[in-house]
């Protein structure tokens, strides 16, 4: 069974997410950072992250998000994602420690951080959709 094919069979869960583009298909195990503890703590204080690995971060409304890197020990790719589920910006290779804002833009509902490098390496750019169930199906680009 294709990726395709193999995505749109599985039912929407918690811990996947699911990415396509034009350069292909990807899934990662996720963790779900949607209060605000959870999302002030986020990657910190880890030494490594699974390539198949990253973290969601979920907000209950569309807005401007900003993100930096205390005590964030990984450089990391974060995701900036609007409502529909697609990849707004890309900020690359994240800086390690460093706690400049990284300003993904307003309309944002969701980030998804992943290893440093990794948006890159298999070509994962702006438009690429998500499909999880933290994206509605009345306005997800790709609904459960």
């Amino acid at each position: 069974m294709g990726g395709a094919a193999l995505a749109a069979g599985q039912a929407c869960r918690e811990e996947t997410v699911y990415l396509r583009g034009d350069w292909g298909q990807a899934r990662f195990s996720v963790e779900i950072a949607d209060d605000d503890a959870e999302r002030a703590r986020g990657l910190m204080h880890r030494s490594v992250l699974p390539t198949s690995a990253g973290m969601l971060f979920v907000y209950p409304r569309p807005q401007l998000l900003s993100f930096w890197m205390r005590n964030t020990l990984i450089p990391l790719d974060m995701l900036f994602i609007d409502a529909t589920g697609t990849v707004q910006r890309i900020h690359h290779m994240a800086t390690p420690l460093d706690e400049t804002p990284i300003v993904g833009g307003p309309d944002l509902i969701a980030v998804l951080e992943i290893n440093g490098g990794l948006a890159r390496r298999m070509g994962i750019t702006a438009g690429t959709q998500l499909r999880h169930p933290a994206f509605s199906d009345r306005l997800a680009a790709w609904p459960c």
